[in-house]
Formats: structure tokens, C-alpha cells, sequence
């Protein structure tokens, strides 16, 4: 069971060498959008460092890097022996992430609404649409 959970948080991941950006802080980036999104739970192990580097094509380095960067905000905890898991606390991490990601969701679509010369009542009216039928279970697109 382990390692079908290591293997399914992997291939959730994707770095991409020529991003700009340096390949921990994606690897980086995406375990903090886990965490926060809730498919990483608090408790659960990350895969080891050399899986996830086989993985996502790695030097382990890299991934021993992004994971340095989790313990340092203690968003992980490393346990002797046993691994590096997702921070047991309820901490204010995973609201204020979820505030973030929501926030630049948010200017996206306030920017494409302008583009659109969408209306912010119009863009509000949609929103509850949607709302709605995913509230009544309906298929959304």
C-alpha cells in the first residue's frame, strides 16, 4: 500500500527543466499545493527522496532540497529512520495556502472576465450558476 501511495504523489507531479524557475521550488511549489488541496494529508509519508527523484528524473539532490525547504516552514517532519511526512499540526499553512491559491485563481479570472468585458455581477451571477449545479451533483462543463 506504501508504494502505491508514493507512486500516485509522484505522477501527480511534473518538473519541467527549461520552466525558468529552479527544478526544487517546483517540486517545491507542488508538494505545498498538495498539502494544501488536501491530497496530501497530515500524517502521510512523502515518498523517499530517491523514488521520488527515479520518478521525476531527479538528481536526489534537488529533491532533498525541496523537502529541506518544507521542514524549514515545518509544513513536513522528518522521523528518524522513518521518512519525511506531512505535518501533523492544524496549521495556519494549509488555510492561508488555500487563501493563495484561491486569491491568484481569482485575479485570473478577473483579468479574463475584463478581457471578455465581463461585468463583475455577470462574473458573480455565473459563479453562483455554477455553484449550483455542482451543489445539485450535476455534470459540470
Amino acid at each position: 500500500m506504501a508504494q502505491q501511495e508514493e507512486t500516485s504523489a509522484a505522477l501527480m507531479m511534473r518538473v519541467v527543466q527549461s520552466a525558468g524557475t529552479p527544478l526544487y521550488l517546483q517540486l517545491y511549489n507542488q508538494l505545498k499545493y498538495l498539502m494544501a488541496s488536501g491530497r496530501l494529508q497530515p500524517g502521510e509519508e512523502l515518498p523517499p527522496i530517491r523514488v521520488l527523484a527515479e520518478k521525476l528524473v531527479l538528481n536526489p539532490s534537488t529533491v532533498a532540497r525541496a523537502y529541506r525547504e518544507l521542514e524549514i516552514e515545518r509544513l513536513v517532519e522528518k522521523r528518524s529512520t522513518n521518512g519525511t511526512f506531512v505535518a501533523e499540526a492544524e496549521s495556519p499553512f494549509a488555510e492561508a495556502e488555500q487563501r493563495r491559491i484561491l486569491i491568484d485563481r481569482i485575479d485570473t479570472l478577473l483579468v479574463e472576465a475584463k478581457q471578455f468585458r465581463f461585468t463583475t455581477p455577470n462574473l458573480i451571477a455565473l459563479l453562483e450558476e455554477r455553484d449550483a449545479l455542482l451543489r445539485e451533483g450535476e455534470r459540470v462543463r
